[in-house]
């Protein structure tokens, strides 16, 4: 032991056993910093999204590990249980990973080289946390594309070089440098596919881009011999893969030919050519090893599958009798995007794998989904089917929103996201179970298709190409509403999918979904004039489609609060609101002319109509928009229907009749392009081109704000739970936060990339975020539910960057970590927060008003009501006395604590003299120590006692800093009637400056809890206490009623002004 850890130790023994302390982690200076309002929490939506493919690691013989890589980040996902979630990694490697290969019970992930300044490294994880590293030699500057892992070796396979390592300490062995092939630059001699033969010891097959294969010995360092291709027009080695049989490999090239090679006599023993209408190129290998599957019968051995990045199909191979094609997987994986419109949607098998004995195969594909299939015993088709899935979006995500409850108390509120992509999916993600989430289902696709004769011969020949054109098209705008969803026990109808009701004749029986519930998703598509329907329960496709009244695109649809009408618009100025349960048109707005009204508006004076500037009359049918309408809500009341388009106007009609009652005109100012609706306040935030947002009381039809600073197109914005923020984001990558009383931007930090998406939580937890180079959805919490966050006014120099939110929730905060972290902590490099040198923060702006405190809601209420937290707290069982003594006993630093511990081993007491010593230099028993020494609470409480015009506010400010436990303890721990004479008048000033008034309240209601007795007792001091008491007691009274008169004229004054027309 050195002689530093020996002196350390002593001190501590002389001083008394160490005390358990908080471990404070410092920022990274070059961390970006976090936002003040929103924390990163972690991210959803990832499974599979990148080029590198899975690795499987078996546990036994039936159990499999499946691990993918999500960016910088591991994903574990355990088959037995359906492909859920495990394990996942941390901490995030530096950079990308490029190559993962699991190895014992460990999974190596390789990363970074992507670009010049990344560093390059490959880590070890075992169950998710980082085991090992192994040494990267100072020379490796390109990025390791393939790791595999036998015996004691640990391979990488670079473009131009080949990285070995010994396996037993993770140390660099030696660096393989294969020639370069013909034709090909000296920078990427090697194609691709790396594989190690079992029983040939130390040797590894690598394959190149003139298709020649290299055999290297490992441990020497020597080429051993090469595989030439068959000829020269071969292409480079897309794959390579050994076979169950001994010295048999599997090469494909790019050409399309896939050859079984005999490594031992270097001859061909079959050759293949995978045939492809896109000229795809093999690219994974896999052969089964149960034993079945191949011949007439399904029971001999030989069945290879392969599959190719730029191709969504499966092929399966028949090895016996020369070789033939058994079996296509159609769609295994979304297609390619070079074979979409648009190629904005990921695709293509990134990898296949059959597990080690069993029937069950796992793919992997670019579309962010990651499948196992299972073939089936006595089934006739060679193709299998699926057995579990588990994917996200395959294109980034364009539309959120969180899904509210149809009940304050359910205890689904705020778990549920929706969103919708570019993949033409709709999602329900659970924040809180990521196993949860779902896929919204649209029916049987392909089954549908081919009943209706949509399926051409060319379609059924390579469906997989056109079989996402089949599905609904891509959605741009959802609405919904959870009153009348019938859960899981909604009726469906007889199997009816997306049905136009205006198009059948008769009527429809309702009176089934009646007592079960109904659709209560309603979604607008891209390029379709049908707004289609969704059961939310039942994850699946609903029985309605609504077509717009003008026959064009769906531009915006909005659902009643009750759940039982959609209103679909156009981007022709067409509304039309539909009921829900039966499918049926109910109005149109404006309502169409009858014959009759159509008649006499034809007789009429139009001189004798015409409208007063001041009070516009709209009459039947006037009043359409005439542009696009960008924007549609529904009053909570179902009264007011309220509209606003790209013609600058904003409507509101009637919900009844469909006639436009009022209209605001700001066509000469400017054009509305989305809207946000606050139901609560009845105000509506509109999103207009000039980078602005307005915001109009839909009660008194006036601008009540205008919000500005965004200095790019605003792609979406929303209110906050409680309608007090508007928070937006803009192309410019800036994600803003304004204050609505104020009017002043608060918040703004700048993101990664520009936030096309994002919604807020009902609850208020939570923020979700979408972005354009993104899958996955990031959720990022809410602080100032936990702590004090200041929201003054910010300038635009004020932005900060932030980190986006990870998959595995690391640089992030969770709500524990935001309740508990350090208020002086807690805006680092922001304003500090207000303390008792900062007072002037705070002052009344008048003395005719009452302020109260910044102190969050959470603190004061915590300290109300303490002892019921307390109470509930209260662990069940005692603790119980640890069975052996801790290893960390003090050394004994002289010969007499020596003696005491003998004389206690031996059952005698210990000498009172030693006891006596030791016993001063505790804390525990030095009475006077304790006692002359004040807290800074009792010492700013007697300073307020000197002098009767002391002001109690550093006292106060002091007293509003502490935690709620450790204020309670100070306000029980008044000794004596002066302090609690003292208490009650700082309480009473505090009170006549009409400032903290909630903070104030409280600690009156902790101290009459505390010391009621002490105040109904006898004698002179208590008299003194009383007349306090009395003083607070008229003080309170005066600003009790001066507070019920404040708050009686405001609500009138709303009341008059809300009901003025």
């Amino acid at each position: 032991m050195s002689n530093d850890l020996l002196e350390i130790t002593g001190h501590q023994a002389a001083a008394g056993p160490a005390k358990r302390q908080k471990v404070v982690h410092h920022r990274d200076p070059h961390r970006p910093r976090a936002a003040r309002i929103f924390a990163p929490f972690r991210t959803v939506g990832l499974v599979s999204p990148t080029s590198v493919p899975f690795t499987s690691l078996p546990l036994g013989k039936t159990t499999f590990q499946i691990t993918t890589s999500v960016g910088r980040c591991l994903h574990t996902y355990d088959l037995r249980r359906g492909l859920n979630l495990v394990f996942i990694s941390r901490p995030q490697t530096p950079a990308l990973i490029t190559a993962t290969v699991a190895w014992k019970e460990q999974v190596l992930a390789a990363w970074g080289g992507k670009t010049t300044q990344d560093e390059i490294g490959v880590w070890a994880f075992e169950r998710g946390k980082k085991c090992g590293e192994l040494e990267i030699p100072h020379h490796l500057h390109e990025p390791i594309e393939e790791i595999i892992a036998f015996g004691s070796w640990i391979i990488g396979r670079c473009s131009t070089r080949i990285e070995v390592w010994k396996s037993a300490k993770y140390e660099h062995y030696t660096t393989i440098t294969p020639t370069a092939s013909r034709g090909t630059a000296r920078g990427s001699s090697l194609s691709g596919g790396i594989c190690h033969i079992p029983t040939y010891l130390n040797k590894v097959l690598v394959g190149k881009h003139d298709g020649s294969v290299d055999i290297w010995n490992v441990s020497t360092g020597k080429l051993v011999y090469t595989i030439l291709p068959p000829n020269l027009d071969s292409g480079a080695v897309t794959a390579l893969q050994p076979t169950p049989a001994l010295s048999l490999v599997a090469i494909a090239r790019a050409d399309g030919s896939i050859s079984i090679q005999d490594v031992c006599t270097d001859k061909t023993v079959l050759k293949l050519r995978h045939r492809d209408s896109n000229g795809a190129s093999v690219s994974s290998i896999s052969f089964r090893t149960d034993g079945h599957g191949a011949g007439e019968d399904g029971r001999e051995p030989g069945i290879m599958a392969t599959a190719a990045s730029e191709d969504s199909n499966v092929t399966l191979w028949d090895l016996n009798d020369g070789g033939r094609v058994v079996g296509i997987l159609h769609g295994a994986h979304n297609p390619p995007s070079s074979h979409r419109k648009g190629n904005s949607v990921s695709g293509g098998i990134s990898k296949i794998e059959f597990l080690p004995g069993q029937d069950v195969m796992i793919t992997s594909g670019l579309d962010n989904a990651l499948k196992s299939w299972i073939f089936d015993a006595n089934s006739l088709s060679a193709v299998p089917r699926i057995l579990h899935s588990r994917s996200g979006h395959a294109a980034p995500v364009t539309k959120l929103g969180f899904m509210s409850t149809n009940s304050e108390d359910a205890d689904s509120t705020g778990k549920w996201l929706l969103s919708a992509g570019r993949d033409q999916s709709l999602w329900g993600w659970s924040i809180r179970r990521d196993g949860q989430s779902s896929e919204l289902s649209q029916g049987p696709v392909r089954k549908k298709a081919k009943k209706l004769g949509l399926l051409s011969k060319t379609l059924e020949v390579d469906s997989s190409v056109k079989l996402d054109e089949l599905k609904a098209p891509e959605i741009t705008c959802f609405a919904s509403s959870l009153n009348r969803d019938g859960g899981m026990g909604a009726t469906p109808g007889a199997g009816r999918i997306w049905t136009n009701m205006a198009s059948k004749k008769g009527t429809n029986d309702t009176s089934e979904s009646g007592s079960t519930g109904w659709e209560s998703i309603v979604t607008g598509h891209r390029g379709d004039k049908y707004a289609r329907t969704w059961f939310w329960g039942r994850k699946r496709a609903g029985r309605w489609v609504f077509e717009t009244g003008d026959g064009t695109e769906v531009s915006t649809v909005a659902v009643s609060s009750c759940g039982t009408f959609a209103l679909v618009a156009s981007i022709g100025g067409s509304i039309s609101m539909f009921n829900l349960q039966s499918g049926i048109l109910r109005q149109r707005f404006p309502a169409p002319l009858t014959p009759a009204q159509a008649k006499k508006l034809k007789l009429t004076d139009p001189d004798t109509q015409k409208p007063s500037p001041l009070m516009p009359h709209f009459g039947p049918g006037e009043g359409r928009h005439r542009r696009a309408v960008t924007g549609l809500m529904v009053d909570q009341l179902n009264r007011t229907v309220i509209s606003c388009g790209l013609d600058g106007k904003i409507k509101f009609w009637d919900f009844h009749n469909g006639m436009l009652q009022e209209e605001i005109d700001w066509s000469s100012m400017t054009a509305i392009t989305a809207a946000a609706y606050y139901k609560s306040s009845d105000l509506i935030a509109l999103g207009c081109d000039d980078l602005s947002i307005r915001i109009v009381d839909t009660e008194t039809k006036k601008l009540v704000r205008e919000l500005w600073g965004c200095t790019g197109q605003i792609s979406d914005f929303c209110f906050s739970n409680d309608g007090r923020w508007i928070v937006a984001a803009s192309m410019d990558s800036v994600i803003r936060i304004w204050d609505l009383p104020t009017a002043h931007l608060v918040n703004a930090f700048r993101v990664e990339s520009p936030c096309t998406a994002l919604a807020f939580s009902d609850t208020g937890e939570y923020l979700a975020t979408a972005h354009a180079d993104s899958v996955g959805v990031n959720l990022w919490n809410n602080r100032t539910l936990f702590t004090q966050v200041p929201t003054r006014m910010i300038r635009d120099d004020e932005i900060i960057e932030a980190t986006l939110p990870t998959t595995s929730g690391e640089d992030g905060e969770g709500l524990l970590s935001a309740a508990f972290e350090n208020i002086d902590t807690a805006v680092e490099g922001e304003d500090k927060l207000l303390t008792e040198n900062d007072s002037s923060a705070v002052d009344t702006l008048s003395n005719d008003l009452l302020t109260l405190s910044l102190v969050p809601k959470a603190r004061w209420q915590t300290l109300l009501h303490l002892s019921e937290i307390k109470a509930r707290n209260k662990p069940k069982e005692p603790p119980k006395a640890p069975e052996k003594a801790p290893f960390f006993l003090p050394s004994l630093a002289n010969g007499e604590d020596a003696g005491q511990l003998k004389a206690l081993t031996n059952g005698d007491s210990a000498p009172k003299d030693s006891l006596t010593t030791s016993n001063a230099n505790s804390r525990i028993f030095r009475p006077s120590l304790t006692s002359t020494s004040r807290s800074q609470f009792t010492a700013l409480l007697h300073a307020c006692t000197k002098s009767a015009d002391q002001d109690p506010g550093p006292f106060l400010t002091h007293l509003s800093s502490l935690a709620p436990a450790a204020a309670d303890s100070e306000v029980r721990s008044l000794a004596n009637f002066v302090e609690m004479t003292a208490f009650v008048q700082s309480l009473t000033a505090r009170l006549r400056q009409k400032r903290d008034y909630e903070l104030v309240q409280t600690w009156m209601s902790v101290f009459l809890r505390c010391h009621s007795g002490e105040i109904i007792g006898n004698g002179e001091q208590v008299e003194a206490l009383r007349e306090a008491m009395g003083e607070w007691r008229r003080e309170q009274g005066r600003e009790g009623r001066r507070l019920g008169e404040l708050v009686g004229y405001c609500s009138g004054v709303l009341g008059w002004l809300r009901s003025a027309r």
